[in-house]
């Protein structure tokens, strides 16, 4: 098990970049957090935490950034770790769930073997927005027919209320915004 990390404010390590990746919108980059090994580890320490003893079987994360975490957060639970992906990414059979975007729409895709039926399952992501892609995930693991112990998420825009299309489900966030 890893060791507990010192207090970090993780926002020390969360940069802002304006207009990215369109004008008006103001982008959290986690790069600085990821290179720095107390900054990272007290991210998956935070984003494991509240569910070691809960027996989670399964952690799925949503691509690309939630990999990183995930995997982390897999490891440390002892859970094993699935990827829900862009559509076309997975080679074997699976399961879709369409979103809306603010233009449009866009999709994930799981494996139709990645969960059973009461499954425990973490979800993690890097950020939770206006809570589309949280929920088509959360969608997917249900389809399967796995419950969802709770959503674990790096940052929240909490000004969005992405939170609110994820009904009752538990969300535990690292850092807030």
């Amino acid at each position: 098990m890893a060791q507990p990390t010192p207090h970090i404010d993780l926002r020390d390590y969360i940069r802002d970049i304006p207009d990215f990746p369109k004008p008006g919108i103001m982008f959290k980059d986690i790069t600085p957090l990821l290179k720095h090994p107390d900054a990272f580890n007290a991210t998956v320490e935070r984003l494991a935490a509240p569910f070691e003893g809960e027996r989670a079987l399964k952690v799925a994360a949503i691509e690309s950034r939630g990999f990183i975490f995930g995997a982390a957060v897999a490891q440390r639970l002892g859970a094993g770790f699935v990827p829900i992906r862009k559509p076309g990414k997975l080679p074997w059979k699976t399961h879709r769930s369409e979103y809306a975007l603010e233009y449009g729409t866009d999709a994930l895709e799981i494996h139709d073997d990645a969960v059973g039926p009461g499954e425990r399952v973490v979800v993690i992501d890097d950020v939770l927005a206006t809570g589309g892609t949280a929920c088509a995930a959360g969608e997917l693991v249900r389809r399967l027919g796995a419950d969802i112990l709770a959503y674990s998420i790096v940052i929240e825009l909490t000004f969005l209320n992405g939170r609110e299309k994820l009904g009752g489900t538990p969300v535990n966030v690292a850092v807030h915004y």
